[in-house]
């Protein structure tokens, strides 16, 4: 898989913001019921949703395409939570995956494609250990003569 590159960028106030991806120009913001918020695209997390669910949709579409099996269509719905446990006081994010898959599948071709569903890379990519590195751009400023 190439290297994945994104830009984003927004103003200063509020929080609709541009993302450039290769050619591709999507907006996120936030809905209306924050301060400032304009609503003009999907909120960081449902981006993040979205995410997985097209991963999960494309993934389990290409393993029943190389298995020859009938499956015409799938949909992917997600809900991210936070919720609290005993085992920790710090509120954990949930996100539910419900998988729909149409076509004439039997029911151990529906598990496997179930199974496949965790495999995708953006599923692996949250479960694993994160690292995010973050830095300041420094800008060079051009010598003195």
């Amino acid at each position: 898989m190439a290297e994945a590159r994104v830009t984003v960028q927004g103003p200063s106030e509020g929080f609709a913001q541009v993302i450039t991806a290769r050619q591709h120009q999507l907006t996120a913001d936030e809905p209306l019921t924050e301060a400032g918020a304009t609503d003009t695209g999907p909120s960081p997390y449902e981006l993040l949703l979205s995410a997985l669910g097209a991963c999960t949709s494309m993934t389990v579409s290409m393993y029943a395409r190389r298995k020859g099996w009938a499956l015409q269509a799938v949909r992917v719905e997600l809900k991210h939570s936070k919720i609290r446990t005993d085992e920790s006081p710090i509120p954990i994010d949930r996100i539910e995956r419900v998988v729909h898959f149409e076509g004439d599948l039997d029911g151990e071709q529906r598990a496997r494609l179930l199974d496949i569903a965790n495999k995708c890379p953006v599923h692996q990519t949250l479960k694993s250990t994160i690292e995010i590195s973050t830095r300041a751009f420094e800008a060079r400023s051009a010598p003195r003569a």
